[in-house]
């Protein structure tokens, strides 16, 4: 009862913030506060409450402008969101996760996205588009080391695996119910850029590239106290995510000394400074690359600048902006950013987003995901 009691409460926190920040629009017939309070107290008792599209497009809104590890939420308001809580069926689920991405894409010039399915919908991937890992029998991996737990419990599912290639496109699990279906994401609605540099020619002959559009697929979405497992969303990357991070740290691609010895770098001392060289010159390379094939990204500089008129905007409305500092201050030049200087209180409110467990057991075999002989991935050689 106590619990019942503290969702409830929830709930109606919620909607009259929804009513105190979003005033009715000319000509929309909106039910006055009371009447709507009221009616949740109804949907309460028999079972939960059934927000409108309307507020639960504002708390997909606000959960995003709470994230407190999201150096780019100043965006909030601009994020569109799809309702199809009466999409349950996996293969239905599937093609409106295909119309996600096709929407998202919108030639380059993403959107800000989100998709909120019905209950008992799950999708299993961390993001809706992800790059297989293979373990070799020496023990180095294939693909993104990230992956290695997920394409395993793929792999029991059913799926054969890719040509073993360091960007085989993992197939997306949805479960429903007690059941999950493998499926395979069409060509188009997989959109990569090949990393090449404006000078430097040895980055391209790396081979290295990434997917365009970032889909968060495995968050719970709380709102009003009511929790939704399946909602993915979208944006667009900072290109420290890719070229300091997915790319460049040693449990994941590791290919900085393979691209310090394409740059004719000295890799055998650390005071080179060949590290932070390397990094930085992947840093232009995705930036460039992504310019030059027509895709929205942003940069650490501008996004932290947005960041702080955000923090501006917010504190004029009367609002604290609570945030993780190690995740705002970019993994790149750090220091030159307006977010090293300030502090952060790591406070998470409601609506929010939140990690969900996995839906298989940890722990990968060493050896049984690819044969011997394999291609061995080539940032490694």
């Amino acid at each position: 009862m106590a619990e019942g009691t503290a969702a409830l409460r929830e709930a109606e926190r919620f909607v009259r913030q929804f009513y105190r920040e979003c005033p009715a629009r000319p000509g929309e017939v909106r039910a006055d506060l009371s009447e709507r309070l009221l009616e949740v107290r109804r949907q309460a008792a028999e079972g939960g409450p059934q927000f409108t599209s309307p507020e639960l497009a504002f708390g997909a809104r606000l959960a995003w402008r709470n994230s407190t590890r999201c150096v780019g939420r100043g965006y909030w308001p601009a994020l569109e969101v799809r309702d199809r809580r009466h999409v349950t069926r996996p293969d239905e689920v599937f093609a409106e996760l295909l119309e996600h991405l096709r929407y998202a894409w919108n030639g380059g010039a993403l959107r800000a996205v989100m998709t909120v399915f019905g209950p008992g919908v799950r999708v299993l991937n961390p993001q809706l588009i992800r790059y297989a890992a293979y373990r070799l029998p020496d023990g180095s991996v294939i693909g993104d080391p990230a992956n290695l737990e997920l394409t395993h419990h793929l792999m029991a599912l059913g799926w054969p695996g890719g040509p073993r290639t360091p960007f085989d496109v993992l197939p997306v699990a949805v479960q429903s119910g007690g059941t999950v279906r493998l499926f395979t994401l069409p060509p188009d609605a997989v959109r990569e850029v090949s990393v090449t540099h404006p000078t430097l020619p040895g980055v391209a002959d790396l081979g290295l590239r990434w997917h365009a559009l970032p889909v968060i697929s495995d968050m719970r979405l709380e709102v009003g106290g009511v929790s939704f497992l399946c909602a993915p969303f979208s944006g667009w990357y900072l290109q420290t995510e890719i070229a300091a991070r997915n790319l460049a740290d040693r449990d994941r691609y590791d290919v900085l000394p393979a691209l310090a010895r394409a740059l004719g770098l000295d890799t055998r001392r650390e005071r080179t400074l060949w590290r932070d060289r390397a990094q930085l010159e992947l840093n232009v390379a995705v930036l460039h690359s992504f310019d030059a094939a027509g895709v929205k990204i942003d940069d650490h500089h501008t996004v932290t600048r947005r960041f702080v008129r955000f923090e501006e905007r917010e504190a004029r409305a009367g609002r604290a902006v609570y945030g993780r500092w190690s995740w705002l201050v970019p993994p790149v030049s750090g220091a030159l950013t307006p977010v090293w200087h300030r502090s952060y209180r790591d406070v998470e409110i409601t609506p929010n987003f939140f990690p969900q467990a996995t839906a298989w057991p940890a722990g990968v075999p060493d050896r049984d995901t690819v044969a011997a002989g394999a291609p061995r991935c080539p940032f490694h050689t």
